[in-house]
């Protein structure tokens, strides 16, 4: 993503500059505003894009990031009330927090099989340490 240090003041983007701002096809765009989380200005019948929009995009993108579905986006963004805003946020940290510690524990199996000098990796104990969570879940101890 590019940075959002453009001078809009003079000239809104159209909706293939934003996209493009984003790296984005213009359809993803049209379709966050057919699902009511975009509303750019209308000059004769085009999208104009705004800074302002283009930090609704960046929101967008980033709570995407995080794991939020679109509805969330919209509740999210749409909350004019921060107990609400909050109350979509905590549903969703959780979620993100577990799917980090699946990525950290994929990270540290990587890392413990490009450290690893044996012949046949299975048997590295080292590597295997990484595993043994899951082979031990419902192993009769």
């Amino acid at each position: 993503m590019v940075g959002l240090n453009v001078d809009m003041k003079s000239s809104p983007m159209t909706i293939g500059e934003a996209a493009d701002h984003f790296g984005l096809p213009a359809h993803v765009l049209r379709h966050w505003e057919s699902v009511g989380l975009l509303s750019p200005a209308r000059v004769t019948g085009r999208r104009r894009y705004t800074r302002d929009d283009l930090y609704r995009v960046a929101s967008i993108l980033r709570a995407k990031q995080a794991g939020l579905s679109l509805p969330d986006i919209r509740a999210f963004l749409a909350a004019h009330d921060p107990a609400a805003r909050k109350d979509v946020l905590r549903r969703n940290h959780s979620a993100l927090h577990a799917r980090m510690t699946a990525l950290r524990s994929a990270l540290d199996l990587l890392e413990a099989g490009l450290n690893c000098t044996h012949e046949d990796i299975s048997t590295c104990p080292n590597y295997r340490a990484h595993l043994t969570e899951l082979v031990d879940v419902g192993v009769p101890g």
